[in-house]
């Protein structure tokens, strides 16, 4: 890898997220209304999170499902975020979209689906912002690391992997989350990799074990979805967290941190 081996994950002008401090991420899967996001902010801000997540634009397998607020999503977005003094991680699904997404985004997500989309990632390399790659569903971890290399060899070195779950014969969960992959990029790769629990379980009552089993690997930080009401989400709502459940969580995860190395 070309990226410089550091302690630092991410940094802003603002905010240096360190890897004893751990990227923790957490928000809807996508932007439905600013009640909602809103409401999930607080809560985010309250846990001690720095980074709120939802989905302004969403690539989805059926073209008539819901394909998120776009623009009207990012602005909401950016309110909730500035009110609440987080940043914002949301994924880019076009670079022609970049402009879009240069004052109002402070962390592009790539998702599983152009993991591979060369021309993108090269793309967004000099986009001048930190990077959070997905693993693709059936992507190796050889194949991952080389997709990270198109954004460190183009010149960015924010660049976050993220262990997203990916696709086997198994049908009790909705991807099979690979933990292995994170000690494993750790001897491999000096950029930082966290776990999504939500998107790779697609089951929230098994969220909270996994995420705590992602720290405990070694994972760098951990992005979870949360809903104020998951079972009117317009999309994923069965793997988003409740608010009561998400604060659950955070008390088991801060009772688990003495413990980490």
């Amino acid at each position: 890898m070309n990226a410089k081996t550091r302690d630092v994950i991410i940094q802003f002008p603002d905010l240096t997220v360190r890897r004893e401090d751990r990227l923790l991420i957490a928000g809807p899967c996508s932007v439905e209304s600013r009640d909602q996001v809103f409401a999930v902010a607080e809560v985010v801000k309250e846990a001690g999170f720095h980074f709120l997540r939802g989905g302004a634009f969403k690539p989805r397998t059926s073209p008539y499902s819901f394909q998120g607020l776009q623009e009207e999503g990012l602005r909401i977005l950016k309110e909730a975020a500035d009110a609440f003094e987080l940043k914002i991680v949301t994924e880019i699904v076009d670079a022609n979209h970049l402009p879009l997404f240069q004052d109002t985004v402070d962390v592009l997500q790539i998702g599983t689906r152009n993991m591979s989309n060369f021309q993108m990632l090269k793309q967004l390399a000099g986009s001048g912002k930190p990077v959070l790659l997905k693993r693709g569903f059936a992507a190796k971890v050889e194949e991952f690391l080389l997709a990270a290399e198109y954004l460190t060899s183009g010149g960015n070195e924010q660049v976050v992997l993220c262990e997203r779950g990916i696709r086997t014969f198994e049908t009790a969960t909705r991807a099979t989350l690979d933990l292995s992959a994170v000690p494993i990029v750790k001897k491999l790769s000096p950029l930082p990799i966290i776990v999504d629990p939500s998107h790779s379980t697609g089951r929230s009552d098994i969220v909270r074990p996994m995420a705590l089993a992602a720290l405990v690997a070694g994972a760098d930080g951990l992005m979870i979805e949360v809903h104020p009401n998951p079972q009117k989400a317009l999309s994923d709502g069965y793997q988003s967290l409740t608010i009561d459940s998400f604060r659950e969580f955070v008390v088991e995860m801060k009772r688990l941190w003495p413990f980490l190395t």
